[in-house]
């Protein structure tokens, strides 16, 4: 026994002393490199070792990887593209939304500004005219090239510390706080080619399902905008023959091993006429773009398309997360139901209705081109009702303030007469009577859209109904 036990400290003892010498020559190695580097922080060494242990640890956090900052609007540039003929009626669309001086991004236009544009708005991007193409794809129509080459430009001209490339055309509204929000719940060093597709079916069918239609914006991550840039030549002598400039993107992209994420708040508004009914039935994900204004009415009565655009943006610029977002509620007494699209439009039906069926945009809206029969669209739809019981009386979004009781108070007033008679399978009431919905939201943004919110109907007093927004309850049904 005591020469097992003597042996056994002798191993430990020799064990000991080469942890000691180890120890001591990790020590000089330090003092070593610390008087190489003396203005290296001494937790640097060691970095590697414990960057790698805690990126080990939060890889169940989120997409987004948790050593790099949350992605905030400094990290985006636009690369919007116009025409210099079209920019002296469509710069308010533009400077509806753009914040300058903390907004980055480009205007390319195709000539140089003529005097009825100068001198240049500060409100506007600051614009470049686009590369002269004609001579390098030996071509006079380089338009789709010029379109699709604007990647490569506004990358060229401002990249650093860029994580998302957005492109647009000059007659969309982009909602800047969504889609920062958005983004920054992606890993922006990954590929991704996010963008939306066209609301009328043969669009898509005529060019791609699988592009991501430029107009009303995609969105490029860092690395794939970075190839993009650096293989632009190439792809543009490749595809010189498409003359799709949506197209030839996603076809360069795809040439990358990229596909699109489609994303539902990007709206190419392939539409035509009234889209009121599309916009009061908004899907549930938050709004980051309208497109084609110029080819749909004004989306308020009784204001040309820049004030609608400015109009808008009145409710977006205090809350951007419940922007278009419809919310459903019942008032049982008098067997009616309100509809809200936050900050747009407010609806009120003579009966009781489920939200599964006022999720469905009223068919206000023509196609954007022939189309011989159904479907149109790439959503349901419903048709317009002379019936009491299913027609709506219309609200439009009057105005908005914060109130002192930490909430957003948003009226919205009635556009017209609805001009039927009452609902008599409910009960004949009425709400003819009703000139103004007053909605009180809660001040603090949604972080998250898994749910709509739910609303009560906290007043109605004559004229005038006050509706109150908040959380849903747990399993609470709207029908």
């Amino acid at each position: 026994m005591k020469m097992g036990s003597s042996k056994c400290n002798l191993d430990v003892s020799g064990l000991c002393k080469t942890l000691l010498i180890f120890c001591m020559i990790l020590y000089f190695v330090f003092i070593a490199l610390s008087n190489q580097y003396p203005n290296c922080p001494a937790s640097d060494f060691f970095s590697p070792f414990w960057k790698t242990s805690i990126l080990k640890s939060s890889s169940v956090l989120s997409p987004a990887i948790s050593n790099y900052s949350r992605t905030n609007r400094s990290h985006l540039v636009f690369g919007l593209v116009g025409s210099e003929k079209a920019w002296h009626h469509r710069k308010a669309y533009i400077e509806s939304w753009w914040r300058p001086n903390n907004t980055r991004g480009f205007l390319f236009l195709d000539k140089v500004p003529t005097a009825g544009l100068l001198p240049w708005s500060g409100a506007s991007p600051t614009y470049k005219v686009s590369d002269d193409l004609t001579k390098f794809l030996n071509k006079t129509d380089v338009t789709a090239q010029r379109i699709i080459h604007g990647i490569m430009e506004t990358f060229r001209e401002d990249h650093e510390n860029l994580r998302w490339l957005v492109m647009g055309d000059d007659d969309s509204i982009f909602f800047l706080d969504n889609i920062v929000d958005v983004l920054a719940k992606l890993d922006h060093t990954k590929y991704y080619y996010l963008g939306g597709q066209s609301e009328f079916i043969l669009s898509n069918y005529w060019f791609s399902f699988s592009q991501g239609f430029g107009g009303a914006g995609f969105m490029l991550s860092a690395p794939l905008a970075r190839a993009l840039a650096k293989g632009m030549k190439s792809c543009l002598k490749r595809y010189a023959h498409l003359n799709a400039a949506d197209l030839t993107t996603m076809t360069c992209i795809a040439d990358i091993g990229v596909s699109l994420s489609p994303l539902k708040g990007i709206h190419q508004m392939d539409l035509r006429g009234d889209a009121s009914g599309f916009l009061s039935s908004h899907p549930q994900f938050p709004l980051m773009s309208l497109h084609h204004f110029d080819m749909v009415q004004p989306i308020f009565p009784s204001m040309d398309r820049a004030e609608s655009t400015r109009h808008l943006m009145k409710a977006a610029e205090v809350d951007q997360s419940r922007i278009l977002q419809q919310t459903i509620c019942h008032h049982r007494q008098s067997n009616w139901t309100f509809s809200i699209s936050w900050g747009y439009s407010a609806h009120i039906y003579e009966r009781i209705m489920p939200r599964s069926y006022l999720q469905y945009p009223i068919e206000t809206f023509k196609t954007w081109g022939r189309s011989p029969r159904p479907p149109h669209y790439m959503f349901n739809t419903r048709r317009p009702s002379n019936d009491p019981c299913e027609a709506p009386h219309l609200f439009f979004f009057e105005s908005i303030e914060k109130t002192p009781k930490n909430e957003i108070f948003t009226s919205f007033s009635r556009a017209w007469p609805r001009g039927l008679l009452a609902c008599s399978s409910t009960g004949n009431h009425t709400a003819e009577i009703i000139s103004k919905i007053n909605v009180f939201s809660p001040a603090t943004k949604r972080s998250e859209i898994d749910r709509s919110e739910c609303c009560d109907v906290v007043r109605i007093d004559g004229t005038k109904v006050d509706v109150k927004f908040r959380e849903c309850i747990t399993d609470e049904i709207m029908a």
